[in-house]
């Protein structure tokens, strides 16, 4: 049996860091959004170990990949002795703030459990995702959710109504921003570091009526401080997207790629067009429905 799944990326709508804690993580409010632009997995049931084959030759394919911990985590939690072969077809750009491993991850969580017959719950897979980063037990689910705590307390939102219709403009400019650079240079913004609590429900708040525009001010990252110093061209990627009529342009997670929230499919197809007239063809760019 060969079992074929999806694996969907994120955006952050708001990434609203707190502080750093004693543990030496950094406590945060954060709204996460799943984006239907989706990396490809296949799944095997074959041998007795874990063969992973990947479409990037640059990613490794042992236990250094997050899709090869989650298979390991996985036959180990169900008790199972056979093995697997997993393919993965890399589609979304690495580190790029979009939560791309993640997604790989949780998917494989899933399939694993569907290939095998479900012998884990729901709360054991939520809990198996939670050893393995913080981003991954939204993936679980495929709905949009408020997370806090270091990010591993995640609690799913249903759709929201300003989102309606609209559609994701994503350009990725070809460079990727480490998570942990960003987090270490968070330090000398002291206002990013220590940000105001309850920022996320305010936006989820003006999120749940049908005006985007009302909640264009409240899409807020705390990490674009040192990341928007370092590479000013991302500032310069959301002035031209807001000049172009989009209604919100953000960085997402620690970046580099940044979004915007156009009025509709054909709205986020014409900024990438409108883009790539001003920067040029380099980059990756995508244009999504919500």
């Amino acid at each position: 049996m060969r079992l074929e799944k999806s694996s969907p990326c994120k955006v952050n709508l708001i990434l609203n860091i707190l502080g750093k804690r004693a543990d030496g993580f950094h406590e945060l409010e954060t709204v996460m959004q799943p984006v239907n632009f989706c990396d490809e997995l296949a799944f095997e049931r074959a041998g007795n170990s874990i063969q992973l084959s990947c479409s990037d030759t640059s990613l490794p394919t042992d236990a250094r990949n997050l899709v090869f911990r989650a298979a390991t985590k996985f036959l180990a939690a169900a008790e199972i002795s056979d093995g697997v072969k997993i393919h993965l077809e890399k589609k979304i750009p690495l580190a790029a703030g979009l939560g791309g491993g993640s997604g790989n991850a949780a998917t494989t969580l899933l399939a694993l459990n569907e290939l095998f017959g479900q012998p884990l719950t729901l709360a054991k897979l939520d809990e198996l995702a939670a050893s393995l980063g913080s981003d991954i037990p939204f993936f679980l689910y495929g709905k949009p959710a408020l997370a806090v705590g270091r990010g591993e307390k995640v609690a799913t939102l249903e759709n929201f109504p300003a989102l309606r219709g609209k559609a994701f403009f994503l350009i990725h400019p070809g460079f990727g921003i480490a998570t942990p650079w960003a987090y270490q240079n968070l330090a000398r913004f002291p206002a990013a570091l220590n940000g105001e609590k309850g920022r996320a429900q305010k936006l989820i708040a003006k999120l749940q009526t049908e005006d985007l525009r009302a909640a264009a001010d409240d899409f807020y990252n705390s990490l674009e401080a040192p990341a928007l110093e370092k590479f000013p061209m991302l500032s310069l990627y959301q002035e031209f997207l807001r000049e172009q009529g989009a209604l919100a342009a953000l960085m997402s997670g620690s970046g580099s790629t940044t979004f915007a929230i156009a009025e509709n499919l054909a709205a986020a197809e014409t900024l990438v067009e409108q883009f790539k007239s001003q920067f040029g063809p380099n980059g990756w760019t995508a244009a999504v429905k919500i």
